[in-house]
């Protein structure tokens, strides 16, 4: 598939107008980035710290700030991430709780 150019316009459904494609695509990749909560871009395999102390819905269990979680794995949602910890797998942490390492 070929980058977009000047000369490609793609209907855009939630405003019904045609767009630049390039426009389009810039816009994707700006919603695509997720961001903790001091507006630092993580990415796939970064560490994170809590900010907050948070309990754990079904483990009976309190992560206290400043925990470390290592190698997070992003998920479609930017306002989410997957990551594990010694005691609990399948973790989702939400980025509004989380500054980069």
């Amino acid at each position: 598939m070929t980058a977009p150019s000047d000369d490609d316009y793609v209907y855009d459904e939630a405003t019904g107008e045609w767009r630049p494609a390039s426009e389009i695509a810039a816009e994707q990749a700006k919603a695509a980035e997720v961001r903790d909560a001091s507006g630092n871009v993580l990415a796939d395999g970064d560490s994170v710290v809590l900010i907050k102390d948070l309990k754990v819905k079904g483990a009976g269990q309190t992560l206290k700030q400043g925990t470390v979680i290592r190698s997070i794995r992003l998920t479609g949602n930017p306002e989410e991430v997957d990551c594990r910890h010694d005691a609990i797998k399948g973790l989702v942490l939400r980025t509004e709780f989380l500054r980069k390492r």
